[in-house]
């Protein structure tokens, strides 16, 4: 009786204060993005252009509540980020919430896919080169592993096109195509031509993490088959089946755990690079844009969305780790 309780307490608390980190972390990339509209250009000029008169920005600063102190317009800031409301665009004159969720869907569809073959990939990959560390496939496998750290995604991006899109005429070298709209949700896995368009994106995009979590359960591996237990389960006489998968890897996962959690942000955060070569109509390539025009109620937005997605991934990370790692839960009850 004693135990479940402690749990739910530890736990409890386990929670409450990684609420707390993610609630200071919000504040911090707030207090930053509140920034831009007083330190990233004149947002009067970039809404009228510089025919206007000086009667029409007096006008359009005080709509826009430029005058009024700092702490006012912060105060303001984050009401209207509490409710969804990011302004208008300066260069479409359009709300920001609804051009990122109009863009959503596509870098959700992205960082989806390439979380896929990360994951699945890495973690094969790692499994074997872990368990047949001398052979000569996976000395290939370590050697080729390379590419994915040292090479630049833009430049692996732009040989991929090279290869598959412009010699071999395999698949399309930029854009979404085949978009279908399902309950509200335009999503293009559903249809041949929105696979052809991805994969070159969701490969491009996945090789870095891939490499991480390759080289993470390899490692895993490595020290997990040199264990006692390990020992004892093949001098019980069970099969190498078992001992790989029933034992080595279970352990294996639970470091991984945290990893492919943060990778996940990684890819939301790293498809800016990836959108931007493939011209993939996300919101990271709306950021780009954004940049190059200075438009900074998307800049602003961008950045609080990515934090947020981040911290929500975090915490979700923290909390499968408790729940799996037992030592976290008995240090903290």
């Amino acid at each position: 009786m004693m135990a479940p309780l402690l749990l739910e307490g530890s736990m409890f608390y386990f929670i409450l204060n990684r609420l707390a980190q993610a609630l200071l972390v919000m504040a911090v990339v707030s207090a930053i993005s509140f920034s831009l509209f007083n330190f990233v250009g004149d947002p009067v000029n970039n809404m009228v252009g510089q025919d206007a008169t000086r009667e029409q920005r007096i006008e359009i600063r005080q709509q826009l509540g430029l005058d009024d102190p700092i702490l006012v317009q912060y105060q303001r800031f984050m009401l209207n980020v509490a409710q969804g409301d990011f302004g208008l665009s300066y260069r479409i004159k359009q709300p920001v919430s609804q051009l990122i969720l109009e863009r959503l869907p596509a870098t959700l569809e992205l960082v989806f896919a390439s979380a896929v073959i990360a994951v699945l990939i890495g973690i094969v990959l790692g499994v074997y080169t872990g368990i047949r560390r001398y052979s000569w496939v996976s000395k290939i496998i370590m050697s080729v592993s390379l590419i994915g750290v040292s090479l630049p995604t833009f430049i692996i991006g732009i040989g991929l096109i090279y290869l598959f899109a412009v010699h071999l005429r395999w698949l399309p070298s930029s854009g979404r195509a085949g978009v279908i709209e399902l309950g509200g949700w335009k999503t293009s896995l559903l249809t041949i031509d929105g696979w052809r368009s991805i994969i070159l994106p969701a490969v491009t995009l996945s090789l870095f993490q891939l490499t991480m979590i390759l080289r993470l359960v390899r490692a895993e591996m490595l020290e997990v088959m040199r264990s006692d237990y390990i020992k004892f389960a093949r001098a019980r006489g069970l099969a190498n089946r078992a001992i790989h998968f029933g034992h080595a890897l279970r352990n294996t996962l639970v470091p991984v755990i945290t990893i492919i959690g943060l990778n996940i942000g990684g890819l939301i955060a790293y498809s800016v690079i990836t959108e931007t070569v493939f011209q993939w109509p996300g919101t990271g390539l709306m950021f780009i844009q954004a940049v190059d025009f200075v438009d900074v109620p998307i800049m602003a937005a961008y950045l609080i969305f990515v934090a947020l997605l981040f911290v929500v991934i975090n915490l979700i990370v923290d909390i499968l780790y408790f729940v799996v790692d037992p030592r976290i839960r008995r240090g903290g009850s």
